[in-house]
């Protein structure tokens, strides 16, 4: 098994005739067996994949008020030091959504126990990272405990609860933006 540098894992998993089998992510790939190495650079033209929860809370009291709605946003540690909702790639063998939860665990320390996936929105986020295409899932989850303790892991440095403008000009990126807003009116048009 290796690891690429986009932390893409691929495993040998036998030959097959004249071909050696890669499995890669979610996928697989076959090449000769007299490849050389270098064939196994990162090469392939496969889509990485991620999946997380654009988390919010809003108060509950005396009534729902989604004029209140905040959206948890992570500042990460490398890089750019970019703000996004958790998220992370899939590990073989693992769903979407239990990527979204483990991640969210993983990086925000919340857990499943801890949040409301709010039923009919989905988002699709594609674009390019080093060179790669990228597809990102996002689904909506509310904290059930609107003081919930954030536990943030290596990987971010800081986390901030934002209203959907603050939110907006933190994320950067258009697609993201576009992700943001369209969560938030699926939450006011579908709230009584």
């Amino acid at each position: 098994m290796c690891r690429g540098r986009d932390g893409t894992v691929a495993k040998s998993i036998g030959p097959s005739g004249s071909q050696r089998n890669l499995l890669i992510g979610r996928g697989s790939v076959s090449f000769p067996l007299n490849s050389s190495p270098r064939w196994l650079s990162w090469r392939w033209t496969m889509s990485l994949r991620a999946c997380g929860f654009i988390i919010f809370r809003r108060p509950c009291v005396p009534k729902v008020d989604n004029k209140a709605i905040e959206f948890l946003l992570l500042q990460t540690s490398y890089g750019t030091h970019h703000w996004t909702p958790p998220k992370g790639h899939v590990d073989p063998g693992e769903s979407d959504l239990e990527t979204a939860f483990r991640e969210t665990q993983e990086e925000a320390g919340l857990d499943a126990s801890q949040l409301n996936i709010i039923e009919g929105f989905k988002s699709e986020l594609n674009y390019v990272v080093n060179s790669k295409p990228k597809t990102v899932i996002y689904w909506l989850a509310e904290v059930k405990d609107y003081n919930v303790e954030i536990r943030l892991c290596g990987e971010h440095q800081a986390y901030r609860w934002l209203n959907l403008e603050e939110a907006c000009k933190l994320a950067q990126f258009k697609n993201m933006v576009t992700c943001l807003r369209e969560g938030h009116q699926f939450l006011c048009s579908n709230t009584p």
